[in-house]
C-alpha cells in the first residue's frame, strides 16, 4: 500500500460510517427550511456575514508593498468592530503567485511573502478571542506546476504519481485530445515533452488539474483539509469546487449559440463562452467526494464548507452540492454579473428557492474576481452610500453573505493603467476586459501617501478616490458608508427573521425589490430601491404595518398606500 493509500485507510477508519450516518447529520446540521430552529440552536454559519480578506491588499507590515498575515492580525479589531461573524482569508499558501496564490505549491505552509505558520496561528487565536470564525480558501481541483506532485508526475508515465494529474495522448495529427478551453483563454491542454502527452489546465497553463478519479489524490487532498482543521480553522471556502472531476472519456464540449455566450462572468469575446461546459467540470462523481469531505468536517464540531460554483446551471448545482450530507453552503456568480435589475435578483432568488429544498445558500455581490459593486451596479451616478445599501440588500436575503474588504467603505472600482496591471487574465484580454486588478488595490486605512497600507510602493496603485474614502476619514463621519454598514449589521442582529427566516419574493415595479422574511411569528417586509433615482409607487399592505427604523440606511417612507424611496433607499416594515 503506497503512502496516500495508507493515509486514505487511516482517514476512513474513523469516518467509515459516513453514508450510514446521513440521518444523524441531517438532524444535527440542517434545520428547517420553512421555519428555522430557535436561534440558540442555529449553527454559526447560517445567516453569517463573512468578511473576505484578500491578504495581498489588506495591510503590509514588512514594507515590501504586499500585505501579509501580521497585517491581518493587526487589523482584526477593526474587522470585529464591523459586526461580522467570520473572516474568509484568500490564499496565503506557498506559491509562485502566477495566479496570486490560487496556484498552490505547498498546501501545508505559508508563503514567506505572507509570513509563517506561527503568524497564521496567531491570527486564528486572536480572531477566536474576538468572536470571529476563520474560513480559509482551499483550491482542491488543481495545483501549481511547481508542486512536488506535478514535478514528479510530469517526469514519466510510470512514476508513483504518474496518474495524479489529467494526462492524455495527442490526436494522430498532434493536436490536443479534445476541444476543451481554459477560462483564461485558449486551449485547456499543455504539451509536456518529457511524457509525450498533454496535461489539462482549466485555468492557467501553470495550474495543472489533479486527477480526482485517482483515490490517492482524493485522500491526499482530504489530508490537507484535515491539516488546517487540526490548526483550528472553522471552515473552508472551496475554490472552483465543481472542477474537481473531468469526463473520463474526454468527450468534446458542444458549441453554444452566439446569443447565449454572455453571462456567468465570461465576456462574449472569451472563447470559453463559446461552449457548453458539460464535460470538463461538474461531473456526477464529485457528489461522492463532497460526501467524503462532509464526513471529515463532521468530526470537527462547527466546521463548515462554502463552495464556489460555476456551472452551466449554477443554481441547480448549488442545490445539488449543498445539504446535510454535502456542503454546508454554496454560492455562484448569478449576483456577480452586470445585471442588477430588481427583476434579475427576484428571479434568481425564486429560482434558487425552488431548487434548493435542503441546502443553504450564501450570497455574494462582490469579491476579488469582479468589479466592485459600487461601480458595477451603481455607476457614476450612484451616491457614496450605494454600496452599503446593496450589501444590506444581499444581507437580507435568505442565506449567508460574503462581503469583500472595502465594500463597507463604498469603494468604486479602481482604474489601473495597462503598464501597472498584474493580473494575467486582464493582460491577456486587454482592453475589452481589464482583469481583476481594479478590485484588488490596497485597502485605504488613512489619507497618507499609500493609504496607511504600506510605507513602500504597493504592488498595485492606490487611487486618490480611495484614499479620500479611507477608514480614518469615514470614522469621523456618522453618515459615512462605513458607519451605515456597522449600524445595519447591528440592527440586523435584532431581527432573527432576517438571519434565518423563510423568504417570499414580492412582485413590484422596477427598480423596487420587495420581499418578506418570516420566522416564529416575526415577519419583516423589505423594500429596496436599486436605482439612483428617487421613486414613488403604490403598494398593497396588510392592516397596521409598523415602520422599522434604526437600520442605518437612507430610509424610505410610507405615505398612506404610497411607498417613497430615495436613491438606493430602503424601507422595512413589521407585519403582524
Amino acid at each position: 500500500m503506497n503512502t496516500y493509500a495508507a493515509a486514505a485507510a487511516r482517514a476512513w477508519a474513523d469516518v467509515s460510517f459516513r453514508r450510514n450516518a446521513a440521518q444523524q447529520r441531517a438532524i444535527a446540521g440542517s434545520g428547517s427550511r420553512k421555519g428555522g430552529r430557535h436561534m440558540s440552536e442555529q449553527p454559526w454559519w447560517r445567516g453569517a456575514v463573512i468578511y473576505q480578506i484578500y491578504p495581498r491588499s489588506f495591510q503590509d507590515t514588512d514594507d515590501n508593498g504586499v500585505g501579509d498575515l501580521p497585517g491581518v492580525l493587526a487589523r482584526l479589531d477593526y474587522v470585529a468592530g464591523l459586526g461580522v461573524d467570520a473572516i474568509w482569508i484568500s490564499p496565503f499558501f506557498t506559491s509562485p503567485m502566477a495566479d496570486f496564490g490560487y496556484d498552490i505549491a505547498d498546501y501545508r505552509n505559508v508563503d514567506p511573502l505572507f509570513g509563517t505558520l506561527a503568524d497564521f496561528d496567531r491570527v486564528v487565536e486572536k480572531a477566536h478571542r474576538l468572536g470571529l470564525k476563520v474560513i480559509i480558501d482551499q483550491v482542491l481541483s488543481h495545483t501549481s506546476d511547481r508542486h512536488a506532485w506535478f514535478r514528479e508526475s510530469r517526469e514519466s508515465r510510470d512514476n508513483p504519481r504518474a496518474d495524479w494529474y489529467v494526462w492524455a495522448d495527442a490526436r494522430p495529427d498532434g493536436t490536443p485530445p479534445n476541444n476543451w478551453l481554459s477560462i483564461f483563454g485558449g486551449v485547456a491542454w499543455q504539451w509536456e515533452p518529457r511524457r509525450g502527452q498533454y496535461y489539462l489546465h482549466n485555468f492557467l497553463a501553470s495550474q495543472p488539474d489533479l486527477n480526482f478519479h485517482n483515490a490517492d489524490v482524493r485522500a491526499a487532498q482530504l489530508d490537507n483539509v484535515r491539516f488546517w482543521l487540526d490548526r483550528g480553522v472553522d471552515g473552508f471556502r472551496l475554490d472552483a469546487i465543481n472542477f474537481c472531476f473531468h469526463d473520463r472519456q474526454l468527450r468534446d464540449n458542444p458549441a453554444k449559440p452566439p446569443e447565449l455566450r454572455s453571462g456567468r462572468g465570461f465576456s462574449a469575446d472569451n472563447p470559453y463562452a463559446f461552449q457548453y461546459h458539460w464535460h470538463n467540470n461538474t461531473q456526477p462523481e464529485n457528489l461522492a467526494f463532497l460526501e467524503d469531505l462532509r464526513a471529515l468536517l463532521d468530526h470537527y464540531p462547527g466546521a463548515a464548507a462554502l463552495g464556489e460554483i460555476s456551472s452551466e446551471d449554477s443554481l441547480a448545482t448549488m442545490a445539488e452540492y449543498t445539504g446535510p450530507t454535502r456542503l454546508h453552503m454554496g454560492y455562484s456568480f448569478e449576483l456577480l454579473t452586470d445585471d442588477f435589475s430588481a427583476r434579475h435578483i427576484r428571479d434568481t432568488v425564486q429560482a434558487l428557492e425552488a431548487k434548493m429544498t435542503a441546502g443553504w445558500p450564501c450570497w455574494a455581490i462582490s469579491n476579488h474576481d469582479v468589479p466592485r459593486v459600487a461601480t458595477r451596479w451603481g455607476g457614476d451616478a450612484a451616491p457614496p452610500y450605494a454600496a452599503s445599501a446593496l450589501t444590506a440588500l444581499a444581507c437580507c436575503l435568505r442565506g449567508s453573505i460574503c462581503v469583500y474588504q472595502g465594500e463597507e467603505l463604498g469603494l468604486p472600482e479602481a482604474e489601473v493603467p495597462y503598464e501597472l496591471l498584474q493580473d494575467p487574465y486582464g493582460i491577456a484580454f486587454w482592453p475589452s476586459f481589464k482583469g481583476r486588478d481594479g478590485c484588488r488595490t490596497p485597502m485605504p486605512w488613512d489619507e497618507g501617501a499609500h493609504g496607511g497600507f504600506s510605507r513602500a510602493r504597493p504592488w498595485l496603485p492606490l487611487p486618490d478616490t480611495h484614499r479620500a474614502r479611507s477608514v480614518a476619514a469615514q470614522e469621523a463621519d456618522a453618515d459615512s458608508p462605513l458607519q451605515r454598514f456597522r449600524r445595519f449589521l447591528a440592527w440586523r442582529r435584532q431581527h432573527p427573521a432576517l438571519r434565518w427566516g423563510a423568504v417570499r419574493m414580492l412582485e413590484g415595479p422596477e427598480p423596487v425589490l420587495a420581499f418578506e422574511r418570516r420566522l416564529d411569528g416575526e415577519c419583516v417586509r423589505a423594500y429596496f430601491n436599486t436605482a439612483a433615482q428617487a421613486l414613488a409607487a403604490p403598494v398593497e399592505l396588510p392592516a397596521a404595518p409598523r415602520v422599522l427604523d434604526g437600520h442605518g440606511l437612507v430610509a424610505g417612507t410610507l405615505d398612506g398606500s404610497t411607498l417613497r424611496l430615495p436613491p438606493y433607499g430602503a424601507l422595512f416594515l413589521a407585519l403582524d
